[in-house]
């Protein structure tokens, strides 16, 4: 994928699931029009999840998921389904692949409860209709292809479509939170851990929110900031630090001039924000001996001076005084059971879609572990928790003030 590509997170990802041999990978095949997955008569020839990042028209940008037949059998045949079933965590639309000629069996219908159980927008296809000497009607839920002959293929494109627009909802990063015409200063270090020849995601993705709210970026490195300040002459509307400096930032911003950081508008953006809110409170409570997971939705070389495996664990066990056990996890590689830990610390998610940082919020819930992000336990850790996400509620109550019933109060 090339640097202007759009990101994974910010895809639709649309997965097609069901049983061994209903012709799941050629559906597939033909959707995209190129030779995505492996055919084969043998059941069970697809073995793992098959992605495959592209434009769909008339979608748009999308992540094509080819998962392994539901009903595998055997000791790995469970292990591909349980692979299965993690795709399920980030798909945000879903496709159920069936025989036309055998109908919906069991195994079909498992399926279609999960979705609604997980509350995934779903479509039926019924593959193989050329095979039947009567074809139905096709319905809003239920299609009827022949992959072989690609016959119903663009109808089927076209419903997915629809289905994909229904879900999709404009969100912003920040340019809610501005104005036309407000000038934004961003701080980005330039240090051991900053990708080779470019900003990181989140920086990306700010600027361009800011320039499509017409509204003024300046970038600069952290040592720049009091000068560009006495430049500027006019305050900044907003200033958005990376968190590994966000204390420093704060004593040289003037209290007056909102501040937040990239990892917390990221925490908003993919839906977690409210619950890092509640969860960040649990650091204070830490004990000796208690394990944190320290979660990245990527997997990138670790630099000297990391921030999941270096820093963040330095300032924690400075806050606590504690001595603590921190375990890592990068990536997929979320663990299923979080119950070995007293707090989760996740990155700012920009390589995970909307669905699965929600996904893995709810296993934290759903298992009584707290559960916040990079910035806002920064933040915390630093004292100026309050003002950074001041910002993000400039029309409505922030939830640390004095005057609501917030998390940490």
């Amino acid at each position: 994928m090339s640097l202007n590509d759009t990101p994974s997170g910010e895809r639709l990802h649309i997965s097609f699931f069901g049983r061994r041999n209903v012709g799941k990978s050629s559906l597939v095949n033909a959707v995209t029009g190129q030779d995505l997955a492996v055919v084969s008569a043998t059941k069970g020839t697809t073995t793992d999840p098959v992605m495959k990042a592209m434009e769909l028209l008339p979608i748009g940008p999308v992540m094509i998921i080819d998962t392994p037949g539901y009903d595998d059998e055997g000791e790995l045949g469970q292990l591909r389904v349980r692979k299965t079933r993690q795709i399920l965590n980030r798909t945000d639309l879903a496709v159920l692949v069936a025989d036309a000629a055998a109908g919906l069996l069991p195994e079909d219908r498992e399926l279609i409860a999960i979705f609604h159980e997980k509350g995934i927008p779903h479509l039926i296809v019924m593959n193989k209709k050329d095979l039947l000497d009567v074809v139905p009607e096709d319905t809003d839920t239920c299609h009827y292809v022949s992959a072989l002959h690609e016959d119903g293929i663009y109808s089927l494109k076209e419903k997915l479509a629809r289905l994909g627009a229904a879900k999709e909802e404009k969100r912003h990063l920040v340019a809610d939170l501005i104005v036309p015409g407000d000038l934004v200063v961003l701080v980005i270090p330039i240090d051991a851990s900053a990708p080779k020849g470019r900003l990181i995601l989140p920086q990306q993705q700010v600027i361009r929110d800011i320039l499509e709210r017409d509204a003024a970026a300046v970038c600069i490195k952290e040592n720049d900031l009091p000068a560009m300040l006495d430049r500027l002459g006019t305050p900044p509307s907003l200033v958005i630090t990376d968190s590994q400096v966000f204390g420093r930032v704060s004593k040289e911003l003037p209290e007056e001039i909102p501040l937040t950081s990239f990892s917390i508008l990221m925490a908003r953006y993919k839906g977690l924000l409210d619950t890092a809110l509640y969860g960040v409170g649990a650091i204070d409570g830490l004990k000796d001996g208690d394990r944190i997971l320290i979660a990245e939705g990527c997997t990138h070389h670790r630099q000297c001076e990391d921030i999941g495996t270096v820093k963040i664990p330095g300032w924690l066990r400075q806050r606590t005084g504690k001595k603590l056990n921190i375990v890592t996890s990068s990536g997929r590689d979320f663990p299923e059971d979080l119950s070995p830990f007293s707090l989760i610390i996740h990155c700012g998610g920009c390589m995970l879609n909307e669905r699965e940082v929600r996904y893995r919020m709810k296993c934290a819930q759903d298992q009584g572990v707290p559960i916040t992000n990079y910035g806002i336990a920064i933040a915390f850790m630093k004292g100026i928790l309050e003002r950074s996400i001041a910002p993000l509620y400039r029309t409505g109550i922030n939830p640390l003030s004095k005057t609501s019933r917030g998390p940490l109060c």
